[in-house]
């Protein structure tokens, strides 16, 4: 039997777990993740993949290494901006200019919203269970950002951790993610 725990609890102890990550480890590990996708998936030049700008004082799996990735294989990068307290998904290019939004984190300048069908959508997390129930800092943004939006072909979560416990709070306004890359795992749900 799988323990089963709040998100709120899972938040608190995934959080620490990753705040006890030096940055040498958020590196390796970052890397392992990036290598783990790349053989999961065959990405292809003009594939659409929206991916989070890492918050490094929050220890988030580093994204940079990806971009770099997508930019030299001709595959187009869209991030998240937050607009009118809802998520748009942005295009970028590696000129583009980028600024610290209200919740400290950093986001395209640009405010166009480019409304495509994305291949992947990269999402950052705390947690996640063996069902794709993904714990994030609550804010609610993914999930809205993910209901109505049939346009996402994919939905992976990036985290350092493998699913142990299980989400005990799902609500039918969650959304699932559709599988978790983890530096050891690929998980499809």
């Amino acid at each position: 039997m799988n323990l089963s725990l709040t998100k709120k609890e899972l938040r608190t102890i995934y959080r620490e777990k990753r705040m006890a990550l030096s940055q040498d480890e958020v590196v390796f590990l970052s890397e392992k993740i990036f290598k783990k996708f790349i053989l999961q998936f065959n990405i292809v030049e003009n594939q659409k993949i929206n991916l989070f700008l890492s918050i490094e004082r929050f220890n988030e799996v580093n994204t940079q290494i990806f971009i770099d990735y997508f930019f030299d294989n001709k595959i187009r990068v869209f991030v998240p901006k937050i607009k009118n307290e809802k998520m748009i998904s942005v295009e970028i290019f590696p000129d583009s200019e980028f600024e610290i939004n209200k919740l400290g984190i950093k986001e395209p300048i640009s405010n166009i919203d480019s409304n495509v069908e994305l291949d992947y959508v990269l999402t950052p997390l705390l947690y996640c269970d063996r069902l794709g129930n993904r714990v994030g800092y609550g804010k609610g943004f993914y999930d809205a950002f993910f209901f109505p939006n049939s346009k996402i072909h994919k939905k992976i979560g990036l985290n350092f951790f493998s699913p142990n416990e299980d989400v005990a709070d799902v609500f039918e306004l969650d959304i699932a993610l559709d599988g978790l890359i983890t530096p050891y795992d690929y998980f499809e749900f």
